[in-house]
């Protein structure tokens, strides 16, 4: 005959098991756009969101040229891929809004208008560079700069007014 005991958990049932923290969820507030956030704030953040999107852009750009993709293919999957990464992290941290429909739709045709100016000046921007060693960064950061510009003064005053 078999017996089973059930121990109830405890800490002292766990000394010896790692401690696996939980992850960290952004807080969000039902205020769209959170006007209690200052600008100063919210550009603070807006810039690291933009940092770090940027790094999957270009490092996605990078592979995809690596991988013998057309330039303005790569620039185009690379776009969508850093720009995903905005969106979804500027949502909750930077303006703290809720999901919304007519939201995301703002901001996929902003993405849309911002994606053809960025491909574009980037396009440009190497072309005018005439493929020198340091065109290929310059022309993303000029052409990303010039997204990051736009798609801010959007957000903020239009899109994440939306409710």
């Amino acid at each position: 005959m078999v017996t089973l005991v059930v121990v109830p958990e405890t800490p002292a049932n766990h000394q010896h098991e790692p401690h696996v923290p939980l992850p960290v969820e952004i807080p969000v507030t039902t205020d769209l756009a959170d006007d209690a956030m200052d600008l100063k704030t919210q550009i603070i953040r807006f810039v690291a969101t933009g940092g770090l999107s940027a790094v999957v852009d270009y490092g996605l750009y990078v592979l995809l040229l690596a991988l013998g993709l057309p330039r303005i293919a790569a620039k185009s999957l690379s776009f969508v891929a850093g720009t995903t990464t905005a969106y979804l992290i500027n949502r909750r941290w930077t303006f703290k809004a809720e999901p919304s429909r007519t939201r995301f739709i703002a901001v996929v045709v902003l993405y849309a208008v911002t994606f053809g100016i960025q491909v574009w000046l980037n396009e440009l921007m190497n072309q005018v560079f005439d493929d020198q060693w340091w065109s290929l960064p310059l022309a993303f950061v000029i052409a990303q700069g010039t997204a990051t510009v736009i798609n801010f003064i959007v957000q903020r005053a239009v899109i994440f007014k939306i409710k």
